[in-house]
This record gives C-alpha cells, structure tokens and sequence, in this order.
C-alpha cells in the first residue's frame, strides 16, 4: 500500500527554518520511506543537509540541491540535475512558501509583491520546468501546497498577499489538472491549517510579537476543534496518498488537513 519503489519525486522547500520537522522534510522523509529516490531543494544548505543527513541514516534515498525557488534558470537547473541523476520524474511537491502580516493600506508594495511570487510564482516555475518531462512519459503527480489563509479570514490578523497567493494556489492546481487530465498527469492542493512545525517558534513567535512561544502554541491548539496543531507528518501523510498510485483517480482535489478549522465559526490564529 503507498508504495512509491521505482518513483523518483522533486520536493521544493524540503528543509526546515529550525530543528524538526516542516511540512517539506517530513514529505522528503515519508516519500524516501515508501521508496521514492528524492530530491529535495532549499535555498539555505545546511537546512537541506540536515534533512539529508535523517534520510540517509535510515538507508534511503535522496539528493540535496540549492536552489531559488523564484529564480526560473535555477529551477531549470534543478530539473535538468533531476533527470541528469534519475532519467525521470515522477512527482512534484511544490512546498515553497511564507507568510507576511499586512492589509492593503499597511502592506508595502514590494512585500506584496514579494508575497504573490514567493507563494505563487514558486509553484508555476516548477511546474513549467517539470510538466513538459511527465507530459513525454505520459504520467506524473504533482502536489502544490496551499493554506486554510485562503479558505477563510480571521478578523484579528490580516494578512491579505498570502491569503489571495494561496486562494491562488488552488486555482493554479485545478488549471493544471484539467489541462493534463488526459496527459496522465494529475494535479492537487494539500491545505494546511494550523500547524506545530519549527516555523512556529522560529517566525510566527516573532512576527506575532509574542515572547512566549508556550502562550501562543497554546492558543493556537485551543483554537482547533480537535484541541491541537497537526505536525508535518500531517501534511506528508496527505501528499504521500495523493502522489501514490492509490489515488490514480483523484485529480483537481483540494485536501484540507486542519483538523476542522474551515468547519468551525471565528478566525485563525
């Protein structure tokens, strides 16, 4: 079941802005384990060498690589150093992203701007470097990542560039998905919602302003209807059903993972 053994995958943002495991190491990891040969791409070389170094002490495969996610010639280069090692590729995990408070009136324009490429622009360089080589197999998977910020609107904290980005983000997967049904190439969003990954502690913890990483873990558990974040393995765990083989009929979906979140009334925190 979820076997991925003879699948070669590319995950974009696969190392961790602190110790532990984000959304893109975990995949990394998770898609290594069920026998994908990986590689993984950030543009910071030590985080990148960190999720190498977990993945190789479990025997499995997978190739770092620096790269600008935003910069079309060195994704190019990643695809080409891709196919140069494995002959092929078979997945594509678009993980690249950030988010910035602001509403129009406090927002500069370079942060907005900022915000739509590095959340926007991301997932459609990869993929316009990626989807001409599935398109030749005749197959491929591919997954771009997405956020609950742009499913619904909390009142106490705005922040409209990555809201509308990743709003964008599922547009983007449905387009793709409907130009290459019948390329045997499927294409879908993964939805996170509140989620405990080093990010917290290590940005929102100072973007929000808050010196007490305890008191805002706290909060942020008590605002999900199951009473806790969800991890990164969460988030692996969704993009590995939706990569394998058992999911061959599943294409433009959007999979929320926010234990209830989008159900329930009132604002993330």
């Amino acid at each position: 079941m979820l076997s991925l053994t003879g699948k070669v995958a590319i995950v974009t943002g696969a190392g961790s802005v602190g110790p532990g495991w984000g959304n893109g190491r975990a995949t990394a990891t998770l898609l290594a384990r069920q026998g994908a040969q990986v590689l993984g791409t950030d543009i910071n070389p030590e985080a990148i060498e960190e999720t190498r170094a977990f993945i190789a002490a479990e025997g499995n495969t997978f190739v770092p690589h620096i790269c600008d996610a935003l910069d079309s010639a060195q994704v190019e280069a990643m695809v080409a150093a891709c196919m140069h090692r494995f002959g092929r590729i078979d997945i594509l995990v678009n993980n690249v992203g950030g988010s910035h408070p602001g509403t129009p009136a406090t927002m500069p324009e370079e942060v907005w701007d900022r915000q739509i490429d590095f959340n926007l622009k991301t997932p459609f360089l990869a993929c316009k470097h990626v989807l001409p080589i599935m398109e030749s197999q005749g197959s491929g998977a591919i997954v771009n990542l997405s956020s609950v910020a742009g499913l619904r609107m909390g009142a106490e904290r705005s922040h409209v560039a990555y809201s509308a980005s990743k709003a964008g983000v599922v547009a983007f997967s449905k387009s793709v998905a409907m130009a290459y049904a019948r390329k045997g190439i499927r294409c879908n969003t993964v939805t996170p919602g509140l989620m405990h990954t080093p990010l917290v502690e290590h940005r929102l913890v100072r973007q929000l302003g808050a010196n007490d990483a305890e008191a805002l873990i706290a909060r942020r558990n008590a605002a999900v209807p199951m009473g806790h974040m969800g991890t990164g393995w969460d988030i692996a765990h969704a993009v590995l059903f939706l990569v394998s083989d058992e999911a061959k009929f599943i294409t433009a979906h959007e999979l929320v993972v926010d234990g209830g979140s989008t159900a329930a009334s009132g604002g993330a925190v």
